[in-house]
């Protein structure tokens, strides 16, 4: 059953665009190429969904129309690279199916440990990331980091054609990797969530899709590194952030500060789990950053009034 563009679809094709990368960019090896090529295919969506309905498929028939299109560009270049026409005959040959089906769980991630190479500076790292996983415009970055937004645009093109230059496969890091790149990928998971909670730019207060996706990501990062004390730091700043959603804000979107909140709204669940991430965290004897900004968070949420 084909499903109806609404209101939520644009929210499906964000969540989506980062997991079609990672699929795109594994397959093909080639991240500045498959960036273009999943925009063009978050193009064609936007174009025809609205009028034809949303695939049963989405994020299988993004898939094929980014293969398709590297797989065009493969073909136009074949005389210079022979190994991605080979890899373009095998796209053309695989299902819808099938090439939705070799979606890893964690591309998402390793697209965000991909991004944050030690072959890139550290703001370039965070810059891009937020591009190509937390799906932020260049605006919304530039704001992000208080630079013109040409020049925001000017250090994603040079940090993706450095990627490029670099070679670096597309997979998981080795455990002494991850720990070079992990403040970066943290840092990037932060301002995503942040970007979210507290939107920089729009008509909006918040925007829930990207609060939730740096909540996703960080869960998974923590399933990847169940000791770390600033990823159970950092997720416990964010739930104990989020827990506070419902109330700091109007019918109008207008701000309402913390002592006028009504606390009843608050999401004890979230407080719960945030609650007992941070007690984990802290038993481990390295405060960190977010460590000491969850338990500040811990503080407003657990008094009784401000």
């Amino acid at each position: 059953m084909i499903k109806k563009w609404d209101a939520m679809s644009e929210g499906l094709l964000r969540e989506l665009a980062p997991q079609v990368l990672g699929v795109v960019a594994r397959r093909f090896r080639d991240f500045a190429s498959a960036e273009d090529a999943v925009q063009e295919a978050m193009i064609a969506a936007f174009t025809q969904w609205p009028q034809q309905g949303i695939p049963d498929n989405p994020r299988g028939w993004l898939i094929q129309v980014a293969s398709r299109r590297m797989a065009d560009q493969a073909r136009s270049e074949i005389a210079r690279r022979e190994r991605e026409t080979a890899v373009a005959r095998e796209a053309e040959a695989t299902p819808v199916l099938d090439i939705a089906s070799e979606m890893d769980p964690d591309d998402t991630l390793i697209l965000l440990f991909m991004c944050c190479h030690p072959a890139l500076s550290s703001s370039s790292a965070i810059a891009l990331t937020l591009r190509a996983v937390g799906g932020l415009s260049t605006a919304e970055i530039s704001n992000a980091f208080l630079v013109p937004e040409a020049t925001m645009a000017q250090r994603i093109s040079r940090a993706k054609q450095s990627i490029q230059n670099s070679g670096v496969r597309f997979r998981l890091p080795s455990p002494e990797e991850r720990t070079l790149r992990l403040p970066a990928v943290l840092h990037v998971l932060y301002l995503i969530f942040n970007e979210g909670y507290a939107s920089s730019i729009g008509a909006h207060l918040q925007r829930l899709d990207l609060a939730h996706e740096a909540i996703r990501l960080t869960r998974n990062m923590r399933t990847l590194l169940p000791d770390n004390a600033e990823v159970l730091g950092l997720l416990a700043l964010m739930l104990l952030t989020d827990a506070r959603r419902a109330a700091r804000s109007g019918r109008e979107e207008e701000l309402i500060p913390l002592d006028k909140q009504d606390r009843t709204l608050w999401d004890r669940a979230e407080i719960a789990e945030g609650l007992e991430l941070l007690a984990t965290a802290l038993a481990k004897g390295s405060v960190g950053l977010y460590q000491l900004q969850a338990a500040i968070a811990a503080l407003h949420d657990e008094a009784g009034s401000v």
